[in-house]
């Protein structure tokens, strides 16, 4: 292993990192620096990882100007059986990024060239500084200053975390006067911003079927939402032979999450146009305005580098884990599909996944009998991921009609057949199904859970295990 224009090693945890990231911030492309490891390559590890990412995240948020919460990620790794610690860093929108002691001076802005940060010019600093782009949604102040948050103060508590007195100014939510920014209005629990999810029969626009609204809320309560309404479209159609049961999805559901966050997370907010999800008998599209950041090119954009629109946005979205590291969205997509899903124009990103079950019709016919093989029944049937070996049910569970569980209300039986639908259904999800709120949900839940017709397997993350055998 050898350092390059985008990889630096260090032994250990020294003076110098601040420089290292001020020069992958300045550059195009960002970087990785891995603390642990020799400038030979070797790995030598730490001796306290844990203190020393403590230490970075503290050393970055106060040292470098502009702030660059947002723009890195710190990730406890073990290589060679050895705790190591890489941190990653994206290319910043508001360069020239420097120490903060040091100013915008040439001790103070570096930027990367070969394997080595090198001092920046001068001229190249003042070329940058006159080039800084102000026209961002943290420096835009929002229309209305009468923000409440306690959806977002929420999100943070369900997963351990609390937002204190200073949350807007901690998390970068005021102007410089210290007014609410667009990023404290995205994030309030109202305000004027429309996510739609349109529905249409056949694959043009010309006949719209279905049109679900969200947003006027929280941007991170109309993502979960629009998340969960995909995901109950996502539907898995079963096939059952006489050697097996073969299911299949219209979208595979790891790139489809990525794609919709990516789309929330880079979308240009500034004009005030929202991303678009629409659904046809034969593709998704999801479109986010904005088109490529500038100065970037499709092949950078596919190879991952890193130049987040929103560092605001982005570091919310990863501090409640909706993001996982920063420049792993697109190649996580371009596991399970080709470049060719991805079209670009001056204005808009656009992201089309093909229905892998499209035989032609569309999406209200009936698709029928599709043939049979020995002796065995061949039929298709909808519901959503319930694979035997992810906590799903056998295909006699889903035949039983719950319509005649005489133990159950009727409320209780329309939750309970939407779990078996889908075993990864959400409580939100249902409350959009049924039209009522999450807390009865809950207790419907609790009743399912306590008669033992349904089991929760992994948390948050996991999945409902249906067990209907104990009406028998």
């Amino acid at each position: 292993m050898t350092e390059t224009n985008r990889i630096e090693y260090k032994q250990e945890l020294t003076e110098g990192l601040e420089k290292e990231v001020v020069a992958f911030l300045n550059s195009k492309e960002g970087g990785f620096i891995y603390l642990g490891i020799d400038k030979a390559g070797i790995v030598c590890g730490l001796l306290d990882a844990d203190s020393d990412a403590l230490k970075i995240k503290d050393r970055l948020k106060n040292n470098i100007r502009p702030s660059i919460l947002g723009l890195f990620d710190i990730v406890n790794e073990t290589k060679e059986n050895k705790n190591i610690i890489k941190l990653i860093v994206a290319s910043g929108s508001e360069k020239p990024y420097y120490i903060k002691k040091y100013g915008m001076t040439e001790k103070g802005c570096y930027i990367r060239m070969g394997a080595a940060a090198e001092p920046m010019p001068i001229k190249m600093i003042e070329s940058l500084f006159a080039k800084r782009t102000r026209n961002s949604v943290r420096s835009i102040k929002a229309n209305r200053q009468d923000l409440s948050f306690s959806q977002l103060k929420i999100y943070y508590e369900e997963i351990g975390l609390e937002l204190g007195k200073q949350f807007a100014k901690n998390l970068e939510l005021l102007t410089e006067e210290d007014k609410y920014n667009y990023v404290a209005y995205l994030l309030a629990d109202e305000n004027n911003t429309s996510i739609k999810v349109a529905k249409y029969e056949g694959i043009d626009r010309s006949n719209l079927i279905e049109s679900n609204e969200y947003g006027y809320t929280s941007l991170i309560k109309a993502t979960k939402q629009v998340i969960d309404k995909i995901a109950v479209e996502n539907i898995t159609k079963t096939k059952i032979t006489s050697k097996e049961r073969e299911q299949s999805q219209l979208w595979n559901p790891i790139a489809l999450r990525e794609a919709i966050i990516n789309a929330f997370v880079h979308n240009d907010y500034t004009t005030e146009i929202p991303p678009k999800f629409e659904i046809f008998s034969d593709r998704i599209e999801i479109t986010s305005y904005g088109g490529l950041m500038e100065g970037f090119s499709e092949k950078e954009f596919f190879e991952g580098f890193s130049a987040p629109r929103n560092k605001e946005l982005m570091r919310v979205y990863k501090d409640l884990e909706l993001v996982e590291q920063l420049g792993s969205g697109i190649p996580r997509i371009l596991k399970y599909y080709d470049k060719s899903c991805f079209s670009f124009s001056d204005n808009f990103l656009r992201m089309t996944f093909k229905n892998s079950l499209f035989n032609g019709q569309s999406s209200g016919q009936s698709s029928g009998q599709e043939g049979g093989q020995e002796g065995g029944q061949v039929g298709s049937q909808v519901g959503s991921q319930v694979g035997d070996q992810v906590g799903g049910q056998s295909s006699s569970q889903k035949s039983k009609n719950v319509e005649d569980f005489v133990d159950l209300t009727k409320r209780q039986k329309e939750i309970l057949q939407l779990i078996i639908n889908n075993n990864r259904v959400t409580r939100d999800a249902i409350s959009e199904k049924i039209h009522i709120n999450t807390s009865a949900i809950q207790k419907h839940i609790n009743v399912l859970k306590g008669i033992g017709y349904i089991e929760r397997i992994g948390g948050n993350r996991g999945y409902w295990k249906v067990n209907l055998s104990r009406n028998e």
